[in-house]
């Protein structure tokens, strides 16, 4: 079972509905990575994802990162790719990890694009979690395979390849 925490600033507009949204995009992923189980176990699977400010986000991504300056979406798995293969349906519950969500970098990439925040959000929250599940684009084969499995999830949600421009 899937239990999702989430924490937003108020800049993050609560009409939204960003509970659902969030809870959508993060099973979507799931079911388009190597584990579709996990939303469906008994066992607790928990992620939580804060929806944050710029400076939030910078102030992590120098951190954690050693990069000043904000960035879309910041991932912080709490378990290696091997453990979560490893996730069966018993046992205490288990943290896949943290998902971190600029709003300013956000809206603005999404006007960029000219898409909805939400559709951007939605992206950002799939594409984080495959990362929190031991996926990553460092090769062009692995971004490949990550692409494909944002586009098939976020697919499942009614949101639009978000690679569809590219030349």
């Amino acid at each position: 079972m899937l239990e999702i925490d989430i924490d937003s600033d108020p800049e993050w507009d609560s009409r939204t509905g960003w509970d659902s949204l969030v809870r959508d995009a993060a099973e979507a992923a799931i079911a388009e990575s190597a584990f579709p189980q996990l939303t469906t176990m008994q066992r607790p699977v928990e992620l939580s994802v804060r929806l944050a400010g710029d400076a939030e986000v910078r102030t992590l991504n120098a951190e954690w990162r050693g990069k000043n300056k904000p960035t879309n979406v910041l991932s912080f798995p709490q378990l290696d790719p091997a453990e979560v293969g490893r996730i069966e349906g018993d046992g205490p519950e288990v943290m896949l990890g943290d998902l971190v969500l600029a709003r300013g970098v956000c809206q603005r990439e999404a006007a960029e694009k000219a898409v909805a925040i939400e559709d951007h959000a939605a992206h950002l929250i799939v594409h984080g979690t495959l990362h929190l599940l031991g996926y990553d684009h460092q090769d062009a084969r692995s971004a490949e395979d990550m692409e494909s499995r944002e586009i098939r999830a976020l697919a499942r949600i009614g949101v639009f390849d978000p690679y569809r421009d590219r030349g």
